[in-house]
């Protein structure tokens, strides 16, 4: 399970960079709408509440033995290739999925699957 080299990896930063967004611009329902209220700016309450999201990059299953014998700079191998996708969690549960990328020397995430916008007041559709 661990390595004592490194694995090649592709750097997060080759390729286009990314632009962070406000949740706001990911509303479909304001694009190409300038009448239409962005989720950000909102003023229903429900939309000022704060969430922490955690972001899921991989799972790695090690013995107890393997953990205790660890070295510093060892590898620990993830159960995801450098290419598919991260999971968003919010509360354990997997809300949305992205891609990860640098912004400013840090890591962020590009959406790539998010669920339908849910609509405050409206009857749930069968």
């Amino acid at each position: 399970m661990f390595s004592s080299s490194p694995p090649p990896s592709t750097p997060l930063t080759s390729g286009p960079q990314a632009q962070p967004i406000a949740l706001g611009e990911l509303d479909p329902a304001a694009q190409g709408s300038a009448a239409a209220p962005s989720l950000v700016t909102s003023l229903h309450p429900i939309h000022q509440v704060k969430a922490t999201l955690q972001v899921c990059v991989g799972t790695a299953t090690v013995t107890v033995g393997e953990l205790m014998a660890a070295k510093e700079h060892q590898v620990l191998q993830l159960d995801r290739d450098i290419q598919h996708p991260v999971d968003l969690l919010l509360e354990g549960q997997v809300i949305a999925r992205g891609q990860l990328v640098a912004v400013d020397g840090r890591f962020a995430v590009r959406l790539t699957e998010l669920p339908a916008p849910l609509s405050l007041g409206a009857p749930a559709q069968p």
